[in-house]
Protein backbone atom coordinates (compact mmCIF):
# COMPACT_ATOMS: atom_id res chain seq x y z
CA UNK A 1 0.00 0.00 0.00
CA UNK A 2 1.48 3.39 -0.94
CA UNK A 3 2.33 5.54 2.09
CA UNK A 4 0.12 8.31 0.67
CA UNK A 5 -2.85 5.96 0.92
CA UNK A 6 -2.00 5.15 4.53
CA UNK A 7 -1.59 8.83 5.42
CA UNK A 8 -4.96 9.60 3.88
CA UNK A 9 -6.44 6.53 5.57
CA UNK A 10 -5.32 7.91 8.94
CA UNK A 11 -6.90 11.25 8.11
CA UNK A 12 -10.14 9.53 7.09
CA UNK A 13 -10.12 7.47 10.30
CA UNK A 14 -9.54 10.67 12.31
CA UNK A 15 -12.50 12.32 10.59
CA UNK A 16 -14.77 9.35 11.30
CA UNK A 17 -13.70 9.06 14.97
CA UNK A 18 -14.12 12.82 15.36
CA UNK A 19 -17.68 12.60 13.98
CA UNK A 20 -18.38 9.59 16.18
CA UNK A 21 -17.01 11.33 19.25
CA UNK A 22 -18.88 14.60 18.83
CA UNK A 23 -22.07 12.99 17.50
CA UNK A 24 -22.17 10.12 19.99
CA UNK A 25 -22.19 7.56 17.18
CA UNK A 26 -21.43 3.88 17.65
CA UNK A 27 -19.00 1.94 15.48
CA UNK A 28 -21.53 0.87 12.85
CA UNK A 29 -23.07 4.28 12.46
CA UNK A 30 -19.63 5.90 12.29
CA UNK A 31 -18.42 3.53 9.56
CA UNK A 32 -21.66 4.09 7.62
CA UNK A 33 -20.43 7.65 7.02
CA UNK A 34 -17.17 6.46 5.47
CA UNK A 35 -18.05 6.97 1.79
CA UNK A 36 -19.56 10.41 2.35
CA UNK A 37 -16.58 11.50 4.45
CA UNK A 38 -14.14 10.10 1.90
CA UNK A 39 -15.86 12.09 -0.86
CA UNK A 40 -15.57 15.28 1.19
CA UNK A 41 -11.90 14.69 2.01
CA UNK A 42 -11.04 13.80 -1.60
CA UNK A 43 -12.37 17.24 -2.57
CA UNK A 44 -10.31 18.92 0.17
CA UNK A 45 -7.22 16.93 -0.89
CA UNK A 46 -7.95 17.96 -4.50
CA UNK A 47 -7.46 14.37 -5.65
CA UNK A 48 -7.76 14.01 -9.41
CA UNK A 49 -10.52 11.55 -10.42
CA UNK A 50 -8.07 8.88 -11.66
CA UNK A 51 -6.07 9.00 -8.42
CA UNK A 52 -9.30 8.90 -6.42
CA UNK A 53 -10.46 5.78 -8.27
CA UNK A 54 -7.08 4.10 -7.87
CA UNK A 55 -6.41 4.90 -4.18
CA UNK A 56 -9.90 5.04 -2.69
CA UNK A 57 -10.16 1.30 -1.90
CA UNK A 58 -6.77 1.31 -0.14
CA UNK A 59 -7.52 4.52 1.78
CA UNK A 60 -10.91 3.25 2.94
CA UNK A 61 -9.58 -0.22 3.79
CA UNK A 62 -6.83 1.21 5.99
CA UNK A 63 -9.21 3.69 7.64
CA UNK A 64 -11.68 0.92 8.46
CA UNK A 65 -8.86 -1.17 9.90
CA UNK A 66 -7.93 1.70 12.25
CA UNK A 67 -11.52 2.50 13.17
CA UNK A 68 -12.30 -1.13 13.95
CA UNK A 69 -9.07 -1.48 15.95
CA UNK A 70 -10.15 1.50 18.05
CA UNK A 71 -13.74 0.36 18.60
CA UNK A 72 -12.62 -3.18 19.53
CA UNK A 73 -10.73 -1.73 22.50
CA UNK A 74 -12.24 1.74 22.85
CA UNK A 75 -12.75 1.63 26.60
CA UNK A 76 -9.24 0.33 27.31
CA UNK A 77 -7.63 2.80 24.91
CA UNK A 78 -9.55 5.74 26.37
CA UNK A 79 -8.73 4.78 29.95
CA UNK A 80 -5.07 4.35 29.08
CA UNK A 81 -4.89 7.71 27.25
CA UNK A 82 -6.57 9.47 30.17
CA UNK A 83 -4.15 7.89 32.67
CA UNK A 84 -1.16 9.07 30.62
CA UNK A 85 -2.42 12.57 29.82
CA UNK A 86 -1.39 14.20 33.06
CA UNK A 87 -3.95 16.66 34.38
CA UNK A 88 -6.22 16.07 31.37
CA UNK A 89 -9.43 14.07 31.39
CA UNK A 90 -10.66 12.90 28.00
CA UNK A 91 -13.62 15.26 28.07
CA UNK A 92 -11.37 18.25 28.78
CA UNK A 93 -8.91 17.40 26.00
CA UNK A 94 -9.37 19.15 22.67
CA UNK A 95 -11.46 16.79 20.52
CA UNK A 96 -8.83 16.73 17.79
CA UNK A 97 -6.05 15.71 20.19
CA UNK A 98 -8.25 13.05 21.79
CA UNK A 99 -9.11 11.50 18.43
CA UNK A 100 -5.58 11.72 17.01
CA UNK A 101 -4.46 9.80 20.10
CA UNK A 102 -7.23 7.24 19.56
CA UNK A 103 -6.24 6.65 15.93
CA UNK A 104 -2.55 6.36 16.83
CA UNK A 105 -3.19 4.05 19.79
CA UNK A 106 -5.39 1.86 17.60
CA UNK A 107 -2.63 1.68 14.99
CA UNK A 108 0.04 0.86 17.58
CA UNK A 109 -2.11 -1.99 18.92
CA UNK A 110 -4.00 -3.15 15.85
CA UNK A 111 -1.52 -2.65 13.00
CA UNK A 112 1.71 -4.09 14.38
CA UNK A 113 3.47 -4.01 11.03
CA UNK A 114 3.56 -0.20 11.09
CA UNK A 115 6.82 0.98 12.68
CA UNK A 116 6.24 2.82 15.96
CA UNK A 117 8.21 5.82 14.68
CA UNK A 118 5.87 6.12 11.68
CA UNK A 119 2.80 6.08 13.93
CA UNK A 120 4.36 8.82 16.08
CA UNK A 121 5.33 10.99 13.10
CA UNK A 122 1.95 10.66 11.44
CA UNK A 123 0.04 11.39 14.66
CA UNK A 124 2.14 14.46 15.40
CA UNK A 125 1.59 15.74 11.86
CA UNK A 126 -2.18 15.24 12.15
CA UNK A 127 -2.16 17.01 15.51
CA UNK A 128 -0.18 19.94 14.13
CA UNK A 129 -2.43 20.19 11.07
CA UNK A 130 -5.79 19.99 12.83
CA UNK A 131 -5.08 20.81 16.46
CA UNK A 132 -3.78 23.69 18.52
CA UNK A 133 -0.19 25.00 18.50
CA UNK A 134 0.55 22.73 21.50
CA UNK A 135 -1.13 19.62 20.04
CA UNK A 136 1.94 18.09 18.41
CA UNK A 137 3.98 18.13 21.60
CA UNK A 138 1.05 16.88 23.70
CA UNK A 139 0.26 14.00 21.32
CA UNK A 140 3.93 13.02 21.10
CA UNK A 141 4.30 12.92 24.90
CA UNK A 142 1.17 10.85 25.50
CA UNK A 143 2.02 8.46 22.66
CA UNK A 144 5.56 7.97 23.94
CA UNK A 145 4.20 6.97 27.35
CA UNK A 146 1.56 4.76 25.71
CA UNK A 147 4.15 2.95 23.58
CA UNK A 148 6.40 2.40 26.61
CA UNK A 149 3.49 1.03 28.66
CA UNK A 150 2.56 -1.32 25.81
CA UNK A 151 6.15 -2.55 25.57
CA UNK A 152 6.56 -1.18 22.05
CA UNK A 153 9.65 0.89 22.84
CA UNK A 154 12.38 0.67 25.45
CA UNK A 155 12.29 2.92 28.52
CA UNK A 156 15.17 5.03 27.18
CA UNK A 157 13.51 5.84 23.85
Amino acid sequence: MPEGARRRGRELALSILFQSDLGGLGAGEAVSRLAQTMDMLAEIWEMPPDERRKLRPEIEEFAVRLIEAYFRQAEEIDVHIEELARDWTLDRMPATDRNVLRVAAAELIGVPETPVSVVFNEAVELAKTYGTPASGKFVNGVLAAFARDEGLVDEGE
